[in-house]
């Protein structure tokens, strides 16, 4: 994607050759600030207070976290750390978990001094990997995208409905909900995009729609709860959205609210797609209720961050001091509400049979006790 004029990824690696930079996306949208990444700590930590986000963001960062770590000590000892640290970040996108598996096939039975060099060969592939698999993703969604302009009077848009953020700022280039959308853009065909806020922090408000305005897609920000009424009156006509999981059965988690959508989608007949890279399919997990639901701090419930009209950045508390506040981060779509996975290989139906043809080197789940990542 383009800053400025400027061509980026979400991830890179510094002149200096022994550190990763990032953009701090908790500065975003009204600062754009970028940060070194040069140790083990420094990773983790962009992982846990959300700097980065999204799952194949997260899992690509985690594994340059690996190469940092690599960098200081590369006994088994200090990798078997390296991982452990960097799982306990984030419980619920299984990306994360993925690339730390690959890390340590890379590297683990290699002479230590060897390590670090294939660990950033490694984790350089990871983020090629990311770009073309969102590059096919939006091929295949592309198609769903121009079926629906066929069928609209000319000069109207195909108006998308998405939630949180599954673009360029959650991957390392492209996105993978987003990726359709640009390439629709990109070829010229009239498209609209409704951005849910996503609240707690805000995700579609604060990062979807600064993406989408700087790629030159039209949008509109909405209030969370708007999706259903724009349903029933016939001004959406599909809803795609990333995942950080999808389960062996095809049940997709995502970011909280999620679930609602697809609701209102079944009720009113309007197609719901899930964006899903291989990353995020979980084989060793069949049913969606056993995933791990992460639950973040009270104070992204009872906060919220803004621009005042002078131009500063201030935080203010929006709840009664003694409220208690629950934060869950994410919920699950059963698969019967999910019309197709939108994956590189295709758009397939969400169900066990389909996810195994799709992805049978997946579906052939190694057992745990070989992994160190638990």
């Amino acid at each position: 994607m383009k800053i400025d004029g400027r061509q980026m990824r979400t991830i890179w690696i510094e002149r200096d050759g022994v550190s990763a930079g990032i953009i701090d996306q908790t500065q975003l949208p009204h600062r754009f600030v970028t940060v070194r990444l040069a140790t083990l700590e420094d990773a983790a930590r962009a992982i846990r207070t959300m700097q980065v986000r999204g799952a194949p963001l997260i899992g690509t960062t985690a594994a340059y976290g690996v190469w940092l770590a690599s960098r200081a000590d590369a006994s088994d000892e200090a990798l078997e750390k390296a991982c452990s640290t960097l799982a306990a970040t984030r419980p619920t996108a299984i990306n994360l978990k993925w690339a730390l598996d690959e890390m340590v096939a890379a590297v683990r039975n290699r002479p230590r001094n060897e390590r670090p060099d294939a660990a950033f060969l490694r984790a350089g592939e990871i983020a090629d990997e990311d770009v073309t698999i969102n590059r096919a993703i939006g091929a295949h969604g592309l198609q769903i995208i121009e079926d629906i302009a066929a069928q609209k009077k000319k000069g109207e848009p195909v108006n998308v409905l998405t939630h949180c953020n599954a673009g360029w700022l959650a991957t390392v280039d492209l996105g993978t909900a987003t990726a359709p959308i640009y390439a629709a853009h990109d070829k010229g065909l009239q498209i609209h995009v409704f951005a849910d806020e996503t609240r707690p922090r805000n995700q579609g408000a604060a990062l979807t729609a600064w993406e989408l305005g700087h790629h030159g897609v039209p949008h509109t920000v909405i209030p969370d709860n708007t999706g259903g009424h724009l349903m029933q009156h016939k001004m959406v006509d599909l809803v795609i959205v990333g995942a950080d999981r999808v389960t062996a059965q095809g049940d997709v988690c995502n970011k909280i609210g999620t679930y609602l959508k697809a609701l209102a989608a079944y009720d009113n007949a309007v197609p719901f797609y899930v964006a899903a890279p291989s990353p995020s399919i979980d084989f060793e997990i069949a049913d969606g209720a056993d995933i791990p639901i992460e639950q973040r701090a009270a104070q992204e419930v009872a906060t919220i961050t803004g621009k005042t009209s002078d131009g500063r950045i201030e935080t203010v508390q929006i709840v009664p001091d003694e409220s208690p506040v629950a934060n869950f981060a994410f919920d699950v779509t059963p698969a019967r509400l999910v019309t197709g996975l939108i994956t590189e290989r295709g758009v397939i139906t969400a169900n066990r049979a389909a996810l195994a043809q799709a992805f049978p080197e997946r579906a052939e789940v190694r057992p745990k006790s070989n992994r160190m990542v638990g």
